[in-house]
């Protein structure tokens, strides 16, 4: 272990990509069973300065994917529990009066990792305080402006609205996550191997440790700005959200933050598959845990059957794919 951390740095895009994936999938491998396909789209948000929105039913291992990771990063983690009594204070801080002065006590968000589990708990009042943390990167507090540690990376749990005593997250909230990504239930073998666990720990968290340094997960992230979009590609990407406009399923498509986010969640892609491109494939690949949470159903479609996954998936078959050459452009 002391040897990767060591290794902060890495020749070149491609290659630091895949090194991340690959320790991170090996140390987060340590506690948790059957989760590559949502691993790496943290992996993606990690390398693309985004934040992620964990979504599934209660009990599919949501909150220990987002522990692992966090526990696989040697960054500071915090952790905020969602409920309908927290206050936004609770998450950013707020001054105390003592010995005549007022003393700022920073919150949870002042962190590197900031777990929040269960988010659609929580009122909308307090997920409205994390709006500015996600985007800006700082919170302003009784007037006062607070930059966040460098890397900032929200891990959101939410468990289905239709749950009781949850909160629909507002649609701006949902635009700040750069991707949702869904657990799901493991396979038979897989859970085989999940019940098995619990007989050599009580707690599988504790088998993880750091295995990758803040520098380097940072000088990774700065690579992966120069990964080549082929001016065909980028045309690809823009067709694709701008088609969510239109599409007669979807009363609100992508915005132009749609644009960017799959822009960057594709760039990641192809550092993870070690290649210093982006190719059509790499938007496919990421467009539905890019666009889908960011996008509204018509009401009349929505009862008859259409899904937001339905128009993301009958849009990608529509929108004409472009031919790239392998060296990308």
């Amino acid at each position: 272990m002391e040897a990767e951390l060591a290794d902060a740095t890495t020749p070149n895009a491609p290659v630091a990509g895949r090194r991340l994936w690959d320790d991170l999938r090996r140390a987060v491998a340590r506690a948790v069973v059957g989760a590559d396909e949502p691993l790496r789209l943290i992996a993606i948000a990690l390398l693309a300065e985004g934040h992620v929105l964990l979504e599934d039913v209660p009990g599919t291992g949501k909150t220990l994917l987002a522990n692992a990771v966090a526990r696989s990063l040697d960054l500071a983690i915090a952790r905020v529990q969602g409920t309908p009594d927290l206050l936004p204070t609770d998450v950013t801080g707020a001054s105390l009066y003592e010995g005549g002065s007022l003393r700022f006590v920073q919150g949870p968000v002042f962190t590197n990792v900031l777990l929040v589990d269960e988010i659609n708990r929580a009122t909308p009042r307090t997920q409205s305080a994390l709006l500015e943390a996600m985007q800006e990167r700082q919170a302003t507090i009784e007037g006062a402006t607070h930059r966040l540690p460098d890397p900032f990376l929200v891990l959101a749990t939410q468990n289905p609205v239709e749950f009781e005593g949850t909160f629909a997250l507002p649609q701006a909230q949902l635009d700040r996550f750069l991707l949702r990504a869904r657990v799901g239930y493991p396979d038979t073998a897989a859970e085989r191997q999940i019940a098995r666990r619990y007989q050599a720990a009580a707690e599988p968290l504790e088998a993880i440790e750091p295995v990758i340094t803040r520098e380097r997960l940072l000088a990774d992230r700065d690579r992966v700005r120069t990964v080549r979009v082929a001016d065909e590609v980028e045309g690809y990407i823009v067709d694709v959200v701008r088609a969510t406009r239109t599409h007669p399923d979807l009363s609100l498509g992508g915005s132009p933050r749609a644009t960017v986010a799959l822009y960057r969640a594709a760039q990641a892609a192809a550092v993870l598959d070690a290649r210093d491109f982006v190719t059509p494939d790499d938007v496919k690949a990421v467009a539905p845990a890019v666009l889908t949470h960011r996008l509204v159903v018509d009401l009349d479609r929505g009862l008859r059957g259409a899904t937001a996954d339905g128009a993301i998936a009958s849009i990608l078959a529509a929108v004409p794919v472009p031919p790239v050459a392998p060296a990308g452009g």
